[in-house]
């Protein structure tokens, strides 16, 4: 009965079936697992979900070949490194000619953390995280320098009440 109702539920909010994914309930554990302790031990997690410790090992491989799990990061406190300024950047590149020049310009950048390909105004989002206003002025100088790029506007985080990697995967159960 309990699936029926997530079923229903994954319907009425458009939410994909597990199946479809090519998931069941034993890789959402998982998944979820990992999103919320990265350094979980494999054999903490085989208890958890009922299996060995092998198993569990061949799971993880399999959705690390799938590219569903990609790596396993530190999250480090910006504000602690002394990275201080975060922003959005909203950038207009002139054409799309352009935009192959502009991501590998934003890929090489160690403060540009995310680029987005984006509608509305601007045709990329990117946020980047920084030391100070100077360091800042200094990141936007270099982004309008970059081929291509017409226009930028920035707004600057006061603050961050929620900033997360986790995806909502505990929908799809």
């Amino acid at each position: 009965m309990e699936h029926k109702n997530s079923v229903e539920r994954g319907k009425k909010l458009n939410i994909p079936a597990i199946e479809s994914l090519g998931l069941d309930q034993t890789d959402i554990t998982l998944l979820r697992r990992l999103q919320l302790k990265g350094r979980t031990k494999r054999n903490e997690i085989a208890e958890e979900v009922g299996m060995s410790l092998p198993a569990v090992s061949e799971r993880m491989r399999k959705l690390e070949e799938r590219g569903l799990l990609e790596g396993f990061y530190a999250k480090l406190n910006p504000k602690m490194a002394g990275l201080d300024v975060a922003v959005f950047i909203t950038v207009t590149v002139e054409s799309s000619s352009k935009y192959p020049e502009f991501l590998r310009a934003a890929e090489k950048h160690p403060e540009i953390m995310e680029v987005h390909a984006i509608t509305g105004d601007g045709s990329h989002l990117v946020k980047a995280r920084t030391w100070n206003t100077s360091t800042l002025e200094r990141l936007l100088s270099q982004i309008q320098q970059w081929p291509g790029v017409k226009q930028t506007r920035t707004n600057v985080v006061l603050n961050t009440y929620k900033e997360t990697m986790a995806l909502p995967i505990e929908e799809l159960s």
